[in-house]
This record gives structure tokens, C-alpha cells and sequence, in this order.
């Protein structure tokens, strides 16, 4: 799950899909296109509305994406195209490339760090729909 900061999105991304996986075998990861919060904790508005789902992302620490995501991953969701276009530039192969799309499938997760909590909100109930149609397309 990538974002620009991984502090808002990516992380909340990341939670929600690690609690609706819980079924399969699987390895769940969240990355920034960007430096800025490398090492941090989420946004706390993130974390307040994960919690309220009953989600901890609490733990979590902000890291860049780097090339070597394309080897330790099979899928790599972005949030929006400048992202996808971030992450596309580091693809070496177009096995790696074929990897990466939008989670939203053609439309973008809106960034909801300049915000209020309810654009966090409206930011979880995409995601969460999203990583639902991703895991009910698994288990057909």
C-alpha cells in the first residue's frame, strides 16, 4: 500500500487489509513515494479512525518505497496516479510494472492530511471497500 508520506492513507490501507486478510497467508506493508515522515508514527487522525473500526495502526513506522518492494511483494496498490507514476519510474521490469495499480482501480484515494477527521472517515470507507472487492475477487 503506498501513498505519498505513509502516514494517512497508506497506513489506514495497510490496517484494513491486514484485518480483512486475516484469513490468508499473507504479508500486508505500507510505503511513501516520499522521504518526509520516514520512521513516524501515522497521522493521529489516522490512527483515531482506524481505532474507531477497531484497527490499531498505532505500531506502524513510515518508510519509503524502494525497488526492492517489487521483489518482497506481489501486488503494490498506490492511492492516486502521481504516486503510480512515482512507483512506475523505480520499476526495472514489466513484471515489476504489472504489479503496481491503483487501489481504486481507475479512481484516486483523495490525500486527507489538510482535512478534518472527516476526510479520514470518507478515506477509511474507500479503502475498506476496496480491499473488500480486492480479497472477495481472491476467493472466487
Amino acid at each position: 500500500m503506498v501513498c505519498l508520506g505513509n502516514i494517512c492513507r497508506s497506513p489506514l490501507a495497510h490496517g484494513i487489509f491486514e484485518h480483512l486478510s486475516k484469513d490468508f497467508s499473507i504479508t500486508v506493508d505500507s510505503a511513501g513515494t516520499a522521504n518526509y515522515h520516514a520512521g513516524n508514527a501515522p497521522d493521529p487522525r489516522s490512527i483515531k479512525t482506524a481505532a474507531a473500526k477497531g484497527i490499531n495502526i498505532a505500531n506502524q513506522k513510515a518508510r519509503q518505497f524502494i525497488a526492492a518492494d517489487f521483489v518482497a511483494f506481489d501486488y503494490i496498490f498506490v492511492m492516486d496516479q502521481e504516486n503510480l507514476n512515482n512507483v512506475l519510474k523505480l520499476a526495472e521490469t514489466e513484471s515489476d510494472r504489472k504489479k503496481v495499480r491503483l487501489l481504486l482501480g481507475s479512481d484516486e484515494v483523495e490525500d486527507p492530511y489538510y482535512g478534518g477527521d472527516q476526510g479520514f472517515e470518507i478515506v477509511f470507507d474507500k479503502i475498506e471497500k476496496a480491499c473488500k472487492n480486492i480479497i472477495e475477487s481472491w476467493n472466487q
